[in-house]
């Protein structure tokens, strides 16, 4: 019998942080993600309402996010942290940069499932005289919304790693466990058991977002 340094109830309760750090950190990620995607869409060069100056500011700012790996931020915006949370350590202390994180990632990903719409859809909007909202609203997002939902389902499953590495502030989830566990008391059947619970959910949302996807671009 294999013997470990945990117990059922811990690693239920590990599951369920990282389901709220996930849950949370993506619907406020995604409220400031995608109209910041929409942004970057609508405001290019030849977007439906084209300018240059909020285009060539919000690009590379979200650049800027986007190249830093999660735990160098995770460092990086700890004062940040503290200011909204009042602790740097914990679950709510790590929904902070999980949010930073995936906000731009969000972003970047809407821009491009919005890229793929064909131009002559949006042509034939012009056309009919829609307005810039009445283009975004009723052509741009409908024709995108496979492309969206997948982005969604990528976008949650990097929170799903980034909660992983968020252990090393004690942030709680499995990703704590398998380090004050599993490396730091070698617990091997803790990191056996902490993969196969991401590799889990990964699948699981994966085949949702897939499902949805699909059914999506059929109707």
């Amino acid at each position: 019998m294999i013997e470990t340094t945990i117990t059922l109830d811990q690693f239920l309760q590990a599951i369920q942080e990282t389901l709220y750090m996930v849950g949370f950190s993506l619907i406020i990620g995604a409220l400031i993600g995608i109209p910041l995607g929409i942004l970057l869409v609508v405001t290019r060069p030849g977007g439906v309402i084209e300018n240059r100056l909020i285009y060539s500011m919000l690009n590379p700012v979200i650049n800027i996010f986007r190249s830093l790996p999660f735990i160098i931020l995770l460092v990086a915006i700890l004062p940040f942290t503290r200011l909204i949370v009042h602790t740097s350590i914990g679950t709510p202390a790590a929904i902070v940069p999980l949010i930073v994180f995936i906000a731009p990632y969000i972003g970047r990903l809407v821009e491009n499932s919005l890229l793929e719409v064909d131009p002559g859809i949006l042509e034939a909007a012009d056309a009919m005289g829609a307005t810039p909202f009445q283009v975004i609203w009723y052509f741009l997002l409908p024709e995108a919304l496979g492309s969206l939902i997948l982005s969604l389902t990528t976008a949650t499953i990097g929170l799903i790693g980034a909660t992983a590495m968020a252990g090393t502030v004690g942030g709680g989830g499995v990703g704590d466990l398998a380090i004050s566990y599993g490396y730091q008391r070698f617990d091997t059947f803790v990191i056996i058991v902490t993969v196969i619970i991401l590799i889990v959910l990964v699948q699981l949302i994966q085949s949702l977002g897939n499902f949805l996807a699909h059914k999506v671009r059929r109707n």
